[in-house]
């Protein structure tokens, strides 16, 4: 079963339990920067100097991909500044949603829906399937704790969990010491085109800079 990388990153922030994920705004971010990523791995979409652009607008044959395609060049073609960061901070929130929607369509995790003290509603994605996460963590490991060489797509994982901070929820066992170093090599890496190397850092900035800010204001609020 093909799996895109916003899935994986959701799988990744998913309680296997609850189903309730975990670092819910970053996790937003990175899922939208992974379905880019997808497509300039698909070569659909390039970036360039932080500016999004759209060069194929043919299907991929995967739906999730493909509807993502066409919000994006829609968009683009109509967006007075078509940055990865704004893409990003419009999509998030759409992303996650049709990301989970795709994992449970799939099978891979189930919708729980219910009222919190009757009046507010809540929605839980408990997995349905651990095989998908499982091989996932896995093939992580081997690249991450083992050293094996990554191919360019988990490369690509590597490089959005790293710049978006989350070696816990990727490695929940091991100390970020063991971790960071071998993630931010990867991430480096000359392991794919300078488009989608592009790709990777203006996501990663994008991240960093929302969540800098979401860090500075929630501060000033709890001084005011």
């Amino acid at each position: 079963m093909h799996v895109t990388l916003a899935e994986e990153i959701m799988l990744l922030s998913l309680d296997d339990e609850s189903g309730q994920a975990k670092d819910r705004w970053t996790v937003g971010w990175v899922v939208a920067g992974g379905l880019l990523l997808e497509l300039a791995l698909a070569e659909r979409v390039r970036v360039d100097g932080g500016r999004v652009e759209v060069l194929d607008t043919s299907r991929t044959g995967e739906a999730l991909l493909d509807v993502q395609l066409e919000a994006l060049a829609d968009w683009a073609g109509s967006a007075r500044t078509a940055t990865v960061a704004a893409w990003l901070r419009k999509d998030q929130s759409k992303s996650v949603a049709a990301t989970l929607e795709n994992l449970r369509w799939r099978g891979i995790v189930t919708e729980e829906r219910r009222r919190v003290f009757g009046i507010f509603p809540v929605r839980r994605f408990p997995e349905a399937d651990g095989t998908v996460e499982r091989e996932l963590r896995e093939r992580l490991d081997r690249v991450v704790l083992e050293g094996a060489a990554p191919d360019p797509r988990t490369s690509g994982l590597i490089g959005l969990l790293h710049g978006a901070r989350m070696h816990r929820l990727a490695f929940p066992g091991e100390p970020r010491k063991r971790v960071e170093p071998r993630m931010a090599a990867i991430a480096e890496g000359q392991w794919a085109a300078d488009a989608v190397q592009e790709t990777i850092r203006a996501t990663q900035v994008a991240i960093i800079a929302a969540t800098t800010a979401a860090t500075a204001a929630a501060a000033a609020a709890a001084a005011s």
